[in-house]
Order: C-alpha cells, then structure tokens, then sequence
C-alpha cells in the first residue's frame, strides 16, 4: 500500500487516463478527489462519470470525492480543492490530467480554439497547483504531476497552439519543483512513449491498437512518481517508459493493447495523448 491514507487530487478522472490514475492509486491506499465535468453521460462516445469512478473507487475499499468541475473556471477550481480539504483534511498530491486537444498549423487554428486549450491544459493546470499549493506547504508534503511532455522546440510544428499548452504545462512544474522544493514538495511532467488507447485515440481515429499502449502504464509511471517522498526525487520532464525502466521494469508486453504487437515509440515528444477532447 504505497499510498496509504493519502489523497490524490485528479482532474479529467471520469474516464481514461484519469480513471486509469485513480483506481491505480485507490489500489495503493489512496483516497481519490474525482474531478471531471461528467456528471451525467449523456455522449456514448464519451462513456464515465465522475460517480462512476467514484463507486468503483469505494469498491477497492477507499474514499472518493466526486467533484463536477470545469477547470476553466478559476473559481470552481479553488472551490473544489476547499471541498477536498473539507472532506479529507489533506491533499498529499495532484494530477493535472485533465486536457484539450487541438492539431493544426497556425493558420487554421481559430483564436476560440487557441484559447479553449489554453484555458484547459495550462491555464486551469497553473490555477489548480496554486489553490493546492498552500496545503501543501502547511503539511510540508506535496505532489503535483503534469501530464505534459519535455519541451522539445522541434515538436511545434504542426501543433503549435497544442504544444505552447503542453510545453507551458511542464514549466509550471518546472517551476514549482525549484520554488517549493524547501517544503518537501515537487512536480514533475509525464508523457508517453506511445499512443495511450483512450478515447481521444478511439474518436479521432488515431490509430489501432497496434499502435497503443493501455492507460495502466501511465498510471504506474505515475504511482511511481506519488509513491516517494517528495524530497526523494527532484522535479522533472518524464517519459513514462524511462521512468519505469529506472524502476526496474524490464517487460513492458502487459501494456500492450495487441497481444504480441509493441507499438511504435513517438518520433518526437509533442505527439498528444489527451484524454478530453474538444473540437
């Protein structure tokens, strides 16, 4: 139980990577925030809610909080960390996971689009780590994950708006992991080596399975990440197969979604992986 009596704060957990997250953490002992904007689904192509997570949560015998959030409201965001706090007493980590998506090159990228994932991928994830921030310092213990790639320029083409968002994200944590570091807590940034099989990658016809690996590897390489103390490793831009390799993984065949098929390693790290999607 390498999470035990924690609480483990996770955006866009209604489905996806962020379910993935959560339950891997409930596993490990964690008590879970589920935070996404599905409360009701009403979309079969998006199936999950955040009560739906909520429950298979409190089934592996841990506390859930489901909590309806727009991560874009600022102050929705401070609201639902204080409901945590109310709750809990305590959050000892969160996971910015919730995310937008948006390929284009700079001239067909409409300004509504640019700021949409803006406001959801860097923006609520800046809002997010500060409202969680100052609990963190209290208890002298903190966590913070970006799902987010290293800052790569050579990546922008292409996904220019997308990887300004992206990028900004792991510099925040690049951020808070030199700022807070005297409190006992970091940040790191965490990206895929492949394509993660989530519902992005199903709707947008990104792919088949050949070519995905299963959320669970993101959510090992994060418990990996949540299961030291924070002062144990300091703040920085992961891939999720180098981080486990430094683990002591060796066998990565159990995150393959073609039995006997690894897929292919990205080509460049700006590749998206979101798991919300808005068009």
């Amino acid at each position: 139980m390498r999470l035990k009596d924690r609480v483990v704060f996770i955006t866009g957990a209604s489905r996806g990577i962020g379910r993935a997250v959560a339950l891997a953490c409930a596993r490990e002992g964690a008590d879970i925030v589920v935070a996404a904007k599905t409360e009701v689904a009403e979309n079969p192509r998006l199936p999950g809610t955040i009560h739906d997570v909520a429950r298979e949560v409190e089934a592996l015998g841990r506390r859930a909080l489901p909590v309806k959030l727009d991560v874009r409201d600022d102050e929705a965001c401070k609201a639902a960390v204080a409901a945590a706090i109310e709750r809990f007493g305590r959050v000892d980590a969160l996971v910015n996971n919730a995310g937008a998506l948006w390929w284009a090159d700079v001239l067909d990228t409409p300004v509504k689009k640019f700021d949409l994932i803006m406001g959801i991928n860097v923006r609520a994830s800046f809002v997010m780590s500060q409202a969680v921030l100052p609990h963190m310092i209290a208890q002298k213990y903190g966590h913070i994950v970006m799902m987010s790639p290293p800052v790569d320029a050579a990546a922008c083409a292409h996904h220019g708006a997308y990887a300004v968002s992206k990028f900004g994200m792991t510099m925040i944590a690049h951020a808070i992991a030199e700022e807070y570091e005297a409190h006992n807590i970091t940040a790191h940034a965490l990206w895929p080596a492949t394509a993660i099989e989530s519902y992005a990658t199903i709707n947008f016809g990104l792919g088949g399975p050949e070519l995905w690996r299963k959320a669970d590897i993101i959510a090992d390489a994060t418990l990996a990440l949540l299961s030291r103390e924070p002062s144990a490793r300091r703040g920085k831009a992961w891939i999720d197969e180098a981080l486990l390799r430094e683990e002591g993984v060796t066998d990565f065949s159990r995150y393959q979604c073609a039995p006997g098929v690894e897929p292919p390693h990205f080509p460049f790290t700006a590749i998206p992986q979101t798991t919300t999607t808005r068009k």
